[in-house]
């Protein structure tokens, strides 16, 4: 594989989860893969997300199945940028086999869905749908390959075939005066890579998170209004809201450096005195809102890509404490449209003059969300994993009531990046999993799926994958705490149990326990912290599979 991404990861709990060992084998060359594929001599090798070509002595040797994130007969690296690009009804993926062309050998199976009218980012794409018929696509592939008699359908015989090139910036380009929803589906096709090349207040920037805003008379191109980050720009017919930016290498330097960043940062420099937006809410502001349905309170945590920045846990503990006064039975804390959450913000935290004090302000500012969470009494609170999280992201909920998970999302509860990691993660994880397994998780730093979370009890339930049937059925476990005894036993049992626990080690000193440690990887850069935080925000590829993902056990299976 190219990376171990949500699709790796998912099919990595699978495997798993049926009782297959499973080895992981960064494509870093050709030499690399082949010497993986010898030490496992697998039954079967699945690619879920491979850029490399496998080598001939590979594919000829063992069974080599390709996901790819288009339907039978399309080709190309680019095949999700198309489908948003032009607007088509219904799209697919595929499981073929490897063979010497890309994307060109026999298929073994193939799903299909359609597409929403209004177009979805390429990574909401991608970590939904394409996501889910990968999934299913793997159940029979692993069905097929236990079949002797099986043969897959050679490439001749699909009724047709679409070679499609790589979206180059050329493709993706367009001119502030064109109508806004066009605008918005050539972002959102290059949303999170590679973004597109435009310009906005003067300076050559790519573009990303982008939602069509009001009617607007300004002269197209023109930015007109700023809220939470985002900026409103012109255009032809409308006006698009750009949620964030990066600097192109030929820009103006400006404060943030060439990371992805809110536009408003971006752009700071160069933004009229006092730029404020009086149009109404839109979904580019994002961040951390509270809304109540019924006797519901809702603190949603619509991050883009899952990171939490020191003014977003502000926002949450805001929230969150405006929550805790209102006269609702339950509290729910659940993510957006995306991940749940990733904890602390690397690109706010690198963008910074002072990367170590700003880390230091991001963990303090998420750990008092944690410490809100935990000792809310008036209220059951809910955490709901809506999406996938990730080290921080995973500790935050669990100072939760009730901790629910939208299945097939994954979990990674561990600490990298150099980091020992806070959150009062030494308080909440051993006491919903038990010691010795919070030591495992924290220390094999591997992803968990839903079922091994509910088995840990890491999660109490387990809703519908379906996002707007999760929603549904989210409301409906809040509801339950309308019965007035349930509500009042849940909250004596929680009074009781903080009562208990802290009279003998507050939570103070689980935090400056974690904070003393925190303080040496932050400031004294004692494991690395600073080169792997570089590393991530610039996306540079690993140079090695990680050794805990190498787990050569045969017979069994081996991921590309």
């Amino acid at each position: 594989m190219s990376s171990f991404n949500g699709l790796s990861q998912r099919f990595w709990c699978e495997l798993r989860e049926r009782g297959h060992s499973v080895a992981v084998e960064f494509a870093r060359d050709e030499e690399s893969i082949t010497d993986a594929a010898r030490r496992a001599d697998p039954q079967l090798i699945l690619c879920p997300f491979l850029k490399e070509r496998v080598p001939a002595e590979v594919w000829q040797k063992w069974p080599t199945v390709i996901i790819h994130p288009g339907p039978a007969g399309d080709r190309g690296p680019s095949s999700l940028d198309w489908a948003i690009a032009d607007g088509a009804t219904e799209w697919g993926v595929t499981a073929l086999q490897a063979v010497e062309e890309m994307d060109a050998g026999p298929v073994w199976t193939t799903r299909t869905f359609p597409l929403p009218q209004d177009p979805p980012t390429k990574s909401s794409l991608y970590n939904g749908p394409v996501t889910d018929a990968a999934m299913s696509c793997l159940e029979e592939v692993l069905t097929q390959v236990a079949d002797p008699a099986f043969r897959p359908t050679p490439p001749e015989n699909l009724a047709k075939t679409c070679v499609r090139p790589t979206m180059r910036q050329t493709d993706r380009a367009f001119r502030w005066n064109e109508p806004a929803e066009d605008i918005v589906r050539k972002i959102r096709a290059a949303d999170g890579a590679p973004g597109v090349r435009t310009e906005v207040a003067g300076v050559r920037v790519s573009a990303f998170d982008a939602h069509a805003g009001p009617r607007q008379s300004d002269p197209p191109g023109t930015v007109v209004a700023c809220r939470d980050g985002a900026v409103l720009v012109a255009a032809g017919s409308g006006s698009v809201w750009l949620g964030h930016l990066k600097l192109l290498a030929d820009a103006t330097p400006l404060s943030g450096s060439s990371l992805k960043l809110p536009a408003a940062q971006v752009l700071a420099d160069h933004l009229p005195p006092g730029l404020t937006s009086t149009t109404p809410a839109t979904p580019a502001a994002r961040g951390v809102r509270y809304l109540r349905r019924a006797d519901v309170g809702y603190v949603i945590l619509d991050c883009y890509n899952g990171a939490l920045s020191t003014e977003g846990c502000n926002q949450a503990l805001h929230a969150l404490r405006h929550a805790a006064r209102q006269d609702t039975k339950a509290i729910v804390v659940r993510g957006g449209d995306g991940p749940f959450c990733n904890g602390i913000h690397l690109n706010a935290i690198e963008a910074a003059k002072s990367p170590a004090a700003e880390a230091w302000a991001n963990i303090t500012a998420i750990n008092d969300v944690c410490r809100e969470l935990i000792t809310t009494r008036g209220q059951v609170t809910i955490a709901a994993f809506s999406g996938s999280a990730g080290a921080g992201g995973v500790m935050l909920p669990l100072g939760a009531d009730l901790v629910v998970a939208r299945d097939g999302v994954v979990l990674n509860p561990y600490y990298e990046m150099g980091l020992t990691g806070s959150e009062l993660h030494t308080y909440t994880l051993p006491r919903r999993v038990g010691p010795e397994a919070a030591r495992r998780l924290l220390g094999d730093a591997l992803p968990v799926g839903v079922t091994e979370a509910k088995r840990l009890g890491m999660i109490d339930e387990i809703g519908p994958r379906d996002p707007a049937r999760f929603s549904g059925w989210l409301h409906e476990v809040a509801l339950r705490y309308r019965d007035r005894e349930l509500r009042e036993r849940t909250l004596r049992r929680k009074a009781e149990t903080l009562d208990r626990d802290l009279s003998v080690k507050p939570l103070d000193a689980y935090e400056a326990c974690e904070l003393g440690e925190m303080a040496q990887d932050m400031f004294d850069d004692r494991q690395g912290f600073a080169a792997a935080r570089r590393a991530f925000v610039r996306k540079e590829a690993p140079d090695r599979t990680p050794a805990k993902l190498a787990l050569h056990r045969a017979p069994g299976f081996v991921r590309g």
